[in-house]
């Protein structure tokens, strides 16, 4: 059995790791010898209509230079059904597509290094992730032709990484800002047994936005001295982009850093200080805040009651991240964790657990539900939900559609919930169970991940069924319909997902991803 390795699959940058025989987890460097890769891909076209891609270092180094034919970012479109991306040879890739081109690059990376075929995989996703984005990234994981075990909260595998490396006890809360999402989420850690009590973020928040903020001051800064519709340029745009990154890094270390760029041939400089960068982007940083405290209050706990803070994800590198955390829990938070790297340590960790016997030295594993025995140690695995999950029925005393929670945010996973229902009217012969996410009654503010039709006899009005959903340790939600009458299950199934892809166009998409040369 080959090893098992673990995948942050991240927003800006991407990292993998795999338990090495000293039976800790360890990154694996990339073809260039760095311990990260930039989630960036540049389409090439050498003619006749084939794409040659490109990803990491040497595509976001020519981002600026062919900006129509470089993607980024583009975790932040996964399950997003209508979003495309046209090369300029004339082909058109999903989200899952182009990270599946990504994970290709890694997987590949990881088996120059290790020396063998890969084929199995822990990928993590942002704890706030939904149904629709954690079944896009499995399915990104299929197209590469990779087997995910698990897809696992990014949260939750860098406190796993945390507890083995430290061997910690206690409260801990982790805050974890990457380059596109925020999560926040608070876990018990006693020996080996990992729980976690509440996690909440924002799937649209991550240094790529304080990017944006100092990008934008930057324009206005050239503006003042004379360059004219500097964000209408996409060449200027790109540009500024990489700039305002570069410059947001030398800002962690120095008080002052300066940008210099060209518009409409005429060169400009700017100077920006640690001060401006802070002052452009309180809203962001307050908006952590606001999550940090809401998942304190929902969980009923204080900060005398948290034990340890973990900073991870490359953008808490920010100085007044740090401080903001200090000043809010008013301790200091633990300096021995990378957090560029924690996530996929966490992930191979987890995939050991998720393994064989030939994935660690410790050739003793046991497998449940997200734990296991690792180095003759056995672990245990308790994660919760993220999103609420409800289902659409009809309101006895309005007669109108509500939304009803089957399954609360923060609820143990796995796990199971049930929902009392009736039939609607004399000889109705079918229950359409539409499953939704979202705590609002009102279905307009709710999100439909997916639905499907089950036959029942010719029943009069007022048939007692029962709705059940049961979530799996992926999050993934298998839904089952009792017959009260009959005392007999309808059966079960999973939802028919409308913001995925089909297996048939799944199974297309790996077959085209195959032929494909990625360097």
């Amino acid at each position: 059995m080959s090893k098992i390795i673990g995948i942050d699959l991240g927003t800006t940058n991407c990292a993998v790791a795999v338990i090495k025989e000293s039976g800790k987890p360890e990154i694996i460097k990339n073809q260039e010898g760095d311990p990260t890769t930039p989630s960036v891909v540049l389409f090439q076209d050498f003619g006749e209509g084939v794409d040659e891609p490109l990803v990491g270092t040497l595509a976001k180094r020519q981002a600026a230079l062919y900006p129509d034919d470089i993607v980024q970012y583009v975790k932040r479109r996964m399950g997003d059904p209508d979003w495309r991306f046209d090369s300029t040879a004339g082909n058109e890739y999903t989200a899952e597509e182009v990270s599946a081109i990504i994970l290709k690059r890694l997987k590949q990376d990881a088996e120059m290094a290790l020396g063998e075929e890969v084929t199995d995989a822990v990928i993590t996703v942002p704890a706030y992730f939904d149904d629709a984005r954690r079944t896009a990234t499995k399915q990104a994981g299929k197209i590469a032709g990779l087997n995910v075990l698990r897809v696992l909260n990014e949260p939750t595998a860098a406190a796993l990484s945390y507890g083995v490396n430290s061997e910690v006890s206690g409260t801990v809360l982790v805050y974890d800002l990457g380059g596109g999402t925020f999560d926040v989420t608070l876990l018990k850690i006693n020996d080996s047994n990992f729980e976690v009590i509440a996690t909440d973020g924002d799937r649209n928040l991550g240094g790529f936005d304080f990017d944006n903020e100092l990008m934008t001051f930057v324009a206005e800064q050239l503006e003042a001295q004379g360059a004219k519709d500097v964000l209408d340029d996409t060449a200027v745009v790109a540009d500024l982009r990489e700039k305002a990154e570069i410059a947001k890094k030398s800002l962690t270390t120095m008080a002052s850093t300066k940008v210099q760029t060209s518009v409409n041939g005429k060169p400009y400089k700017v100077t920006v200080t640690r001060e401006d960068f802070e002052k452009c982007t309180a809203s962001l940083l307050e908006r952590t805040k606001e999550l940090v405290e809401s998942v304190l209050a929902e969980s009923k706990t204080s900060w005398s009651g948290v034990d340890h803070v973990l900073l991870v994800g490359g953008s808490t590198r920010m100085p007044m991240v740090k401080a903001m955390v200090e000043d809010l829990s008013g301790k200091g938070v633990e300096l021995d964790v990378n957090p560029d790297e924690a996530v996929a340590q966490g992930a191979a960790v987890q995939g050991a657990l998720s393994g064989g016997p030939e994935t660690a030295s410790s050739g003793n594993f046991l497998v449940g539900d997200g734990g296991g025995v690792l180095n003759g140690k056995t672990f245990t695995i308790a994660d919760v939900t993220s999103q609420s999950l409800g289902v659409i029925l009809v309101d006895s005393d309005s007669n109108r559609d509500t939304n009803v929670v089957v399954i609360e945010r923060n609820s143990k996973i796995p796990g199971s919930h049930s929902v009392p229902a009736f039939t609607l009217f004399d000889r109705q012969t079918g229950i359409n169970v539409k499953v939704t996410e979202g705590e609002d009654t009102d279905p307009e503010f709710v999100t439909i991940i997916g639905e499907s039709t089950l036959s029942i006899p010719p029943y009069p009005k007022g048939a007692p069924i029962e709705i059940t959903y049961s979530y799996d340790i992926d999050q993934t939600i298998v839904v089952e319909v009792f017959d009260h009458t009959a005392g007999k299950s309808l059966g079960t199934f999973d939802i028919d997902r409308v913001a995925n892809m089909d297996e048939s166009s799944v199974g297309a998409a790996a077959v085209r991803l195959q032929s494909m040369e990625i360097s």
